[in-house]
């Protein structure tokens, strides 16, 4: 059996698992928040591999600390600097490298601490009164685009990809 070089690399094996360009992208940074957090210092690299060792050699540690992190980003949510849903995102960073690489910790307990996301967005049908008052616009576009989107329930955002 071939020893490959990425069961070596604690960030080639959490890069593996992630399949998405933009997943590659992000969780990196978002682990590293973390990694920033406990201290270790120097490129990402560097990070890993110190996180990496003493994970190994003191799980409960980095348990405790995984804790003082979320209630750390939970204080900021409360003070309207994070969303509570990107919480989840540096736990969801974390939880993946920790995984690949064989670090066991009790996911459930660390979850705990965590806010609830809500899942539905906060959006609405227009009221008809809401409809009126954009339609009464003096600019001949804005009735077109405004029935299309009430008719369809497009969103703004789907203009960008409509041909």
């Amino acid at each position: 059996m071939l020893s490959t070089p990425i069961a070596e690399d604690p960030m080639a094996v959490f890069l593996y698992a992630l399949k998405s360009p933009e997943s590659k992208r992000q969780y990196p940074k978002r682990f590293k928040m973390f990694l920033d957090f406990l201290g270790f210092g120097g490129v990402l690299q560097e990070q890993v591999n110190k996180f990496r060792r003493n994970a190994k050699g003191n799980p409960e540690w980095i348990q405790n600390s995984l804790i003082q992190f979320i209630s750390y980003q939970n204080d900021r949510a409360k003070r309207g600097e994070i969303s509570i849903s990107t919480i989840q995102n540096y736990y969801r960073a974390t939880k993946l490298f920790c995984e690949m690489n064989d670090i066991v910790l009790g996911w459930k307990k660390i979850a705990r601490g965590m806010g609830r996301v809500r899942k539905s967005a906060n959006d609405r049908a227009p009221t008809f009164e809401e409809i009126q008052h954009l339609i009464e616009y003096p600019d001949r576009r804005i009735k077109s685009i405004v029935y299309t989107m009430v008719s369809s329930g497009i969103r703004t955002g789907a203009w960008d990809y409509l041909q």
